[in-house]
């Protein structure tokens, strides 16, 4: 299975994790306890993890085609979660 990774400097990646899961939880499965998240879409899954000033996000897709579409629905969606804040994503796969 085709894996991305990103190491996302914030100072608030449980809050992030946090907003992300509920947000998701609506229409997704979402699994969630205080420092980490995960979240299955159709075409994979989104494991979130909060460390020190940093969160972590793994994302494993099911299909090579489908990463890249991935990649883009959780970083959209976490730069919007972010407000203020500036969120960076780099992948790396």
């Amino acid at each position: 299975m085709p894996l991305s990774r990103a190491k996302i400097e914030t100072a608030s990646a449980e809050r992030l994790i946090n907003r992300l899961c509920k947000h998701w939880a609506h229409k997704l499965d979402v699994e969630q306890d205080d420092q980490q998240g995960k979240v299955t879409f159709a075409t994979g899954t989104c494991l979130m993890r909060a460390e020190s000033g940093t969160l972590l996000i793994a994302i494993e897709a099911l299909e090579e085609e489908h990463l890249d579409e991935l990649e883009g629905v959780v970083e959209r969606h976490l730069i919007r979660m972010a407000g203020d804040e500036e969120i960076v994503v780099v992948w790396e796969n």
